[in-house]
């Protein structure tokens, strides 16, 4: 009997949807045992959001300060597993806080010592550097990563930013003034990624994901928009000072948080299309640049 943990947080239900169809090929296999571990925060954070809550839990966010979680029943604990599937969605450009606050607690470091891991997030779009943050993360623990699957919500950047904003506050997927597209990542694709526990469970049977990558890829698990990359990055670096500057005077955190939420609004509307632009217009001279941090962003290294 091969042993696999299935872990994941979700507020909408939209990861925990994901999870069970990846891992359905495996629950279907008489020689599988899966597991699933719902992380749990003795924390809880609101879905639907409201404004302070969602606006409140951005600087801990993005320095990765983690909360007090439940603890995983014993049963995960004692179990030898051969394969984890990772669960994680992008919160301010970093793992969300129940994810960051799993994956740096002894918990991880039992279940996760010398395991193979794949990750699987479910994001809006800009996912690449979260990534990046729980690859050290993973390694911190000794986890083995060996494949990566990043889901998203495949529409147009300004519009996800207005359905999913609705969805957040709302708690409804809906089309927000009647015709704009469902937020997340689709009903379909949620569905069809079954196929990428089909392409894992070979590999799980073997003991070897050597091209594990490879295939996960050509079946579509990996989306790259370039543009986004470059938005994730400068994004970052700002967040890192406003981050800083928040947590270093907890006495304004409410005035400096408001006037961080313009900066967002600001960001998003106005300089986020100017970053697009550039992008387009260097994308010529950029183009063999953009291809290595491709190949990069969509592999496991």
């Amino acid at each position: 009997m091969k042993n696999v943990l299935v872990i994941y947080y979700s507020q909408s239900g939209q990861l925990k949807e994901i999870a069970q169809q990846i891992s359905l090929p495996f629950v279907e296999d008489a020689n599988v045992n899966v597991s699933y571990y719902n992380i749990q925060t003795k924390k809880n954070f609101p879905f639907p959001w409201d404004n302070d809550s969602f606006f409140d839990a951005f600087p801990e966010t993005f320095k990765q300060i983690p909360t007090e979680i439940i603890p995983p029943d014993n049963e995960i604990l004692q179990t030898k597993f051969d394969l984890v599937l990772l669960h994680f969605q992008v919160w301010y450009l970093s793992p969300s806080i129940p994810i960051n606050s799993f994956l740096k607690s002894e918990y991880a470091k039992t279940i996760l010592n010398n395991v193979p891991v794949v990750t699987i997030n479910g994001s809006r779009n800009m996912w690449a550097f979260a990534q990046e943050k729980v690859k050290v993360l993973l390694k911190n623990v000794n986890a083995n990563l060996v494949g990566n699957i990043a889901l998203t919500d495949r529409n147009i950047n300004l519009v996800s930013v207005i359905t999913i904003v609705d969805w957040m506050f709302s708690g409804v997927k809906r089309n927000v003034y009647g015709f704009l597209p469902l937020p997340g990542v689709s009903a379909q694709e949620i569905n069809e990624s079954v196929k990428f526990g089909k392409t894992i469970l070979p590999f799980l049977q073997k003991n070897n994901y050597t091209g594990l990558q490879e295939q996960l890829l050509a079946k579509g698990a990996v989306e790259f928009r370039w543009f986004l990359l470059s938005m994730d990055k400068k994004a970052n670096k700002m967040f890192t000072i406003w981050s800083t500057l928040i947590l270093k005077n907890p006495a304004k955190r409410k005035t400096l948080l408001k006037v961080f939420k313009g900066y967002l609004f600001a960001a998003i509307w106005v300089l986020s299309p100017i970053v697009h632009l550039i992008e387009l217009i260097l994308f010529p001279i950029t183009y063999f640049s953009i291809q290595k941090k491709k190949k990069y962003f969509q592999g496991i290294s």
